[in-house]
């Protein structure tokens, strides 16, 4: 039986690489457990000795099959969670991720299946991050890319946002930014402060904000294209 420590490392493995399809590093592994660098090496020898890491040196750390399969069932716990709370007791998108991350090891199949039953099977969390289906098929890689990559002028939809910062979910709820919102770039200062329209106004965001928003381009029609693609 795995540790709900070693099931944090899978996950957090997973969802780095989701973003580049890349090795994860040690440093990126600490940063984002908030840890240090040694304890990183420790626990990724732990699960490359159950066979649920590779590791190759210089270049990080990846998933083997079975390591995948438990990152993705961890997952599908913690934004099943998030979705049941934000939309059945009240909880603001802004307070789930740590409650889900309390609850995500403990429970059952049978309280996963009626947990999804009650929601209707969702695809997405609150925060726009794709659900893993119940047979723990990876979700497709997706089109987005982060609101700091885009110029003056690019016509953006949100498709996600980072959950892991009450601060930053707060200050984007206050905003009006949320999964589906239209925006269009107005400026990106040289010091990495964006400001974009939201409706009828502007709101300016700073570069972490800006990068832990992910978006898809708007094409002239007014229509993303992956809504293009699923309307056809």
């Amino acid at each position: 039986m795995l540790s709900d420590v070693m099931e944090d490392y899978l996950k957090s493995i997973y969802s780095l690489q989701a973003d580049d399809g890349e090795p994860v590093s040690t440093s990126a592994l600490a940063d984002h457990l908030g840890v240090t660098p040694p304890t990183v090496t420790s626990m990724v020898e732990k699960l490359e000795e159950r066979g649920l890491v590779e590791r190759e040196k210089y270049k990080g750390v990846e998933l083997t099959d079975e390591g995948r399969t438990v990152a993705l069932e961890v997952l599908r716990h913690h934004r099943l969670l998030e979705a049941y709370l934000t939309e059945h007791l009240d909880y603001s998108w802004s307070e789930v991720h740590d409650e889900a991350d309390a609850l995500e090891h403990h429970i059952s199949e049978e309280f996963e299946r009626r947990v999804a039953e009650a929601l209707d099977d969702p695809e997405v969390d609150p925060h726009g991050d794709p659900i893993p289906s119940a047979d723990l098929t990876p979700p497709e890689a997706d089109d987005t890319d982060p609101l700091s990559a885009f110029e003056s002028g690019d016509r953006l939809v949100v498709a996600r946002v980072s959950d892991r910062d009450e601060e930053e979910l707060r200050y984007l709820a206050d905003a009006g930014i949320a999964p589906g919102t239209e925006l269009e770039v107005l400026d990106v200062a040289p010091f990495g402060m964006t400001t974009v329209a939201v409706g009828d106004s502007q709101q300016s965001l700073p570069e972490r904000v800006a990068q832990s928003i992910r978006v898809r381009r708007i094409d002239a029609n007014g229509v993303s294209p992956e809504t293009e693609v699923s309307d056809a």
